[in-house]
């Protein structure tokens, strides 16, 4: 063989050298891609039990921890960095009591009772409500059949695809997409991932520095209460009172205050008969709803049918009583104006936000963060509405008497939402789920869940770079 031959040779052992080797390093690099593949799809496995887990934790939390319509405090239960097995979860919350800015990212449960109810809100309570429009309170009413004859129908029927309008409850407040007037932006505002609060990523649309939510941060369809008292018996309506239907409220005052305390409350509610029924019934007197005048030992009891006196909420109940915010605060939770099996959709004054108070207060911002400062100052004085009263003073009379007007506030919570976000190992496989718990039966139970995973990051930079940048660091 000659040098030529040779020199040929040696040129294909070396291409098919090269051609193995690059085959090798093709293989070696395609198993490390897999290798690194199938470690995230473990991650994210795990990540996806740890927010089963937290489902279950929380399920059992709020049965042992969530007590008559107390929201659970955050000391009662874990809500940051979690660990389940190698993975950990986030419960992500809100700070109502402060407005956001693009600070820190809070972690607890979610009362659905700190926001406006969807389908029991008023006309004039839906307007006040950030950036929403009034073709958009037309379609919520009209979603919800309350509006009389449908006036967006034609809209929804040139619509492609078509469909109808629901007329009919709102069930999520996803919904709200499907509803006349509807756009992304007065949904979710700055807020494109829901988490609460402004992260680098987001549009600061007004360059104020702060969050500026969209209507589904402070609108539900689920809060509710039970009909019922801390021992499950039913409560005492007032919403229309007699003399033959006074004592039920006759035996709560009673059991609490004593007969002569419980006599001077109902005198100071025009009830002053149907107490003296009680207490007077065979000594002799003729009484009348306005006075009455003795007429001998001898003389039967005739005692004047007392007219009949209405509340339109349990705060005109308490204004009118005469009583202090202390009594109240003892029968408070046995009061209400209606016979169904739940009370629909009133606001927690304790945990709204000014903007959702606000929408209860005729558009008064300035009488809303005057209530969220009263009770940031006083978390002591807030065992029942009465501090209100209190909060608001002479200064906003015209507010007091909205929030009068009918049975809009409460300070219980039964209906609360986990935002749960989770990480698996070394910081990977991002998984986010949000729940919503329903406790007015006894029994907590998930009425909702949405996977939330494809709106990308919510934990904030904090969480991105002590959990994923510091665990993937060599």
């Amino acid at each position: 063989m000659n040098y030529r031959e040779q020199g040929s040779v040696l040129i294909i052992v070396l291409w098919i050298a090269f051609g193995l080797v690059s085959l090798a390093l093709y293989f070696a690099s395609s198993m490390s891609f897999e290798q690194r593949a199938a470690d995230n799809r473990v991650s994210a496995m795990q990540a996806n039990a740890a927010i089963d887990g937290a489902a279950r934790y929380l399920s059992a939390s709020l049965s042992e921890f969530q007590t008559n319509g107390v929201m659970p405090g955050l000391n009662t239960y874990s809500n940051s960095a979690v660990a389940v097995g190698d993975a950990h979860f986030w419960i992500i919350g809100r700070d109502t009591n402060n407005p956001v800015g693009p600070g820190q990212l809070c972690f607890g449960l979610i009362d659905e009772a700190s926001k406006l109810n969807l389908n029991v809100a008023t006309s004039n309570q839906l307007t006040w409500l950030p950036n929403i429009t009034s073709d958009m309170v037309s379609g919520i009413l009209d979603w919800r059949g309350t509006n009389g004859p449908n006036t967006t129908e034609t809209y929804y029927e040139m619509l492609q695809p078509a469909y109808q309008c629901k007329s009919a409850p709102f069930e999520t407040v996803d919904e709200l997409r499907l509803v006349y007037g509807a756009n992304l932006d007065m949904l979710v505002g700055e807020d494109i991932n829901r988490n609460g609060i402004l992260d680098p990523n987001e549009n600061d649309a007004n360059g104020n520095g702060m969050l500026d939510p969209g209507l589904t941060e402070y609108v539900t369809a689920y809060s509710r209460e039970p009909n019922t008292n801390t021992t499950g018996a039913p409560m005492v309506n007032i919403r229309s009172l007699s003399s033959t239907t006074v004592g039920p409220l006759r035996s709560l005052l009673q059991t609490n205050f004593g007969t002569a305390r419980a006599n001077q409350i109902l005198q100071a509610l025009g009830l002053g008969t149907a107490a003296a029924t009680a207490s007077r019934t065979g000594s002799g007197a003729t009484t009348a709803s306005t006075g009455g005048s003795r007429t001998g030992a001898s003389a039967p009891t005739v005692l004047a049918a007392a007219a009949t006196v209405t509340f339109t909420s349990p705060l005109q109940f308490y204004v009118r009583s005469g009583m202090s915010s202390t009594e109240f605060g003892q029968i408070f939770t046995n009061l209400t104006l209606t016979n169904s099996p739940y009370i629909q959709g009133r606001v927690n004054v304790n945990t709204a936000s000014a903007a959702v108070l606000s929408c209860l207060l005729n558009g008064d911002i300035g009488a809303g963060q005057q209530l969220v400062n009263y009770r940031a100052a006083n978390p002591t004085s807030l065992n029942s509405i009465a501090w209100v009263i209190t909060a608001l003073g002479q200064s906003y009379s015209s507010d007091l008497q909205a929030l009068e007007a009918g049975d809009y506030i409460t300070t219980q919570s039964y209906v609360f939402t986990a935002d749960v976000a989770a990480l698996g190992p070394h910081g990977r496989g991002f998984r986010r789920v949000k729940f919503v718990f329903d406790t007015s039966t006894g029994i907590p139970q998930i009425i909702y869940r949405q996977d939330l995973t494809h709106l990308g990051w919510a934990l904030g930079s904090d969480v991105r770079r002590d959990w994923v940048v510091a665990r993937t660091t060599p």
